[in-house]
């Protein structure tokens, strides 16, 4: 795991190795000055040599600011390293989401997606750029110093190893312990992020059903539970702080007391020594305690780390074959004993033997309760799912065969929800064709019914549109999606619902504009009113994942229960009214 998001600092690698060096640099030169003090004392204070006192603090003025370079230096390059591999991750993990396929969607929340891509990354770049700095100043400062002081006085300097014992194990125990929950609270940051995006998304449907209070209360137990879960974790790690300040002033105690032992009694410790060695007390005893704080950063980290591996990691369930087509021949459909379940361990499919012949050009209605697989039968299309047994040939080629990109580039779909993006309504038009002229973007809205509310705007297909589209109507972001899907210029257009917002006498215009300029697509019109299917070539009738009839408006009348029972709600006639019912054609 850590190999694999190291990968992802790629032009940032120099700055991730010069900060340790200059971080080293900056030991180096503190490890020296305790020295040239002991030096200082013993030869230029107790000796009252004045031009000895001079030059070793000439040295120790030159170390320090040779130090003092080396630090700032190491921050530097540490923080340009950790922010460019947060840049990195972000980047590669967006760039593998737009590869997902809606299985791997459904796999990962939105939310979560969302925390990963902030919050997570936010993590592993502050351990990230702990490591590089802490993490080699901290051991070689250790190293070093210990060395340093076996070197003066080995008896005393052991009290520096049973020192970091007692904190080593300490931050071991509270590694084991914290790790589980700080996994915990990433799931609950998921679970806020989620309902605050809910909230945002439907805030209107909140206002208008006066929810704002559960929503507030909601939003509160999110919050509360992720106090709790922190202040959990929390409460372990604020056990090494203390430990460790205990230490260093036991240490320190200890230190004193056999020191003056060695100097007064044994003679084996000058005075300079005793002082270098409080210098180093300290640099070893520090070093420790950002050992502590690298410890914090990096459990924090580790169960973030985990969470951005797993969508790096992630491959799409959708992918091309050994040798792609590339180009699709017609808008020919056929369902050939397709199952489908979004659960494949589930005990019933979600599409259950499905067998199916579409010709190219066809107008083809889908109708059905709710939660009758609608919406599942024509995703397997372009295949935003793949099937679990069986087949989806378009034009004659097995769905699994073409390049994906070529597949969905030929099979436009309006979804049920009707998203816009930011920007004018031309931009948004030409998510359809990037290289659409203005006069393909103006057919396009008139085929759509779109133009009529496109030009009464000041600023025409200038216009500008808010995030989602709030600044226009149900009705003119349906026709707006139906236009962006028509700039593709597809062999197949596939409808969900998206005329449910406008009037019907606009439905009926779009749907003989269809007829009319784009004779060779085939059309499925999946809809809840039955005027919006009735003059298709033919309608398919679902019902709970399973194709329960196919034919034209009249057979269907004739001897479909289902059909006829929606039939009679819609226009509330009986059979024998059918001829009157029928008779004009068009609303």
């Amino acid at each position: 795991m850590v190999k694999r998001l190291l990968q992802e600092i790629k032009e940032y690698k120099f700055a991730a190795i010069f900060t340790p060096v200059f971080m080293i640099l900056e030991v180096a030169m503190e490890m020296l000055i305790p020295l040239l003090i002991a030096d200082l004392v013993d030869k230029g204070v107790e000796a009252g040599n004045l031009s000895e006192i001079y030059r070793i603090g000439g040295l120790m003025l030159i170390c320090a600011v040779i130090g003092l370079l080396g630090g700032v230096l190491g921050a530097v390059y540490g923080s340009k390293a950790s922010a460019g591999l947060a840049k990195n991750l972000r980047k590669k993990m967006f760039e593998n989401i737009q590869t997902f396929s809606f299985e791997n969607i459904d796999k990962f929340s939105t939310a979560g997606l969302v925390t990963r891509l902030t919050t997570d990354v936010t993590n592993v770049q502050n351990a990230f750029v702990m490591i590089l700095r802490m993490g080699f100043r901290a051991p070689v400062t250790v190293i070093v110093a210990m060395v340093l002081s076996f070197r003066i006085n080995a008896r005393l300097a052991s009290v520096f190893l049973v020192a970091m014992v007692v904190i080593l194990t300490v931050m071991a125990f509270i590694l084991t312990k914290t790790r589980p929950l700080f996994e915990i609270l990433m799931k609950k940051y998921d679970a806020l992020n989620a309902s605050v995006q809910e909230n945002v998304t439907g805030i209107r449907v909140v206002k208008a059903y006066v929810r704002e209070a559960y929503e507030k209360t909601k939003f509160r137990n999110g919050s509360e539970g992720i106090y709790k879960a922190s202040t959990t974790a929390e409460k372990m790690i604020a056990f090494a702080m203390p430990i460790n300040t205990f230490v260093i002033y036991a240490c320190i105690v200890l230190i004193s007391w056999f020191g003056a032992h060695f100097i007064v009694i044994d003679g084996t410790l000058t005075t300079g020594e005793l002082v270098s060695f409080f210098s180093y007390c300290m640099n070893i005893l520090m070093s420790l305690m950002f050992f502590a704080m690298i410890f914090i950063m990096v459990t924090l980290s580790v169960a973030s780390a985990e969470r951005i591996y797993e969508v790096l990691e992630e491959e799409t369930t959708i992918t091309n074959g050994p040798n792609p087509v590339y180009e699709v021949p017609d808008g020919s459909i056929e369902f050939k004993d397709v199952v489908f379940g979004y659960n494949k361990t589930a005990e019933r499919p979600v599409l259950d033997h499905i067998n199916l012949k579409i010709n190219s050009g066809e107008t083809i209605g889908v109708i059905g309760g709710t939660g009758s697989a609608k919406t599942t039968l024509v995703s397997m299309i372009s295949r935003l799912y793949d099937v679990n047994e069986g087949e989806v040939v378009v034009g004659g080629i097995n769905v699994k065969n073409y390049d994906v990109e070529t597949i969905r580039n030929q099979v436009s779909v309006v979804l049920q929800n009707n998203v816009l993006f930011s920007g004018t309504i031309a931009d948004n038009l030409r998510w359809g064709d990037k290289n659409a002229t203005d006069e393909e973007v103006k057919r396009a809205a008139k085929l759509a019914c779109a133009d009529e509310f496109i030009e009464r705007f000041p600023d025409g297909y200038n216009t500008y549109i808010e995030q989602g589209g709030t600044n226009v109507s149900g009705g003119q972001r349906q026709r707006l999606c139906i236009a962006r899907a028509l700039l593709k210029k597809p062999k197949i257009l596939i409808l969900d619902d998206s005329t449910s917002a406008v009037d019907t006498a606009t439905d009926a215009n779009i749907r003989r504009a269809f007829r009319e300029e784009i004779p060779n697509t085939t059309k499925l019109i999946i809809a809840q009113r039955i005027s919006s299917v009735m003059d298709a070539d033919r309608i398919i009738v679902m019902d709970d994942g399973k194709l329960n009839d196919f034919g034209t408006h009249e057979e269907l009348l004739a001897r479909n229960e289902i059909y006829k029972e929606i039939f009679e709600q819609q226009t509330g006639a009986g059979s024998g009214d059918f001829d009157k019912q029928t008779e004009g054609g068009e609303d």
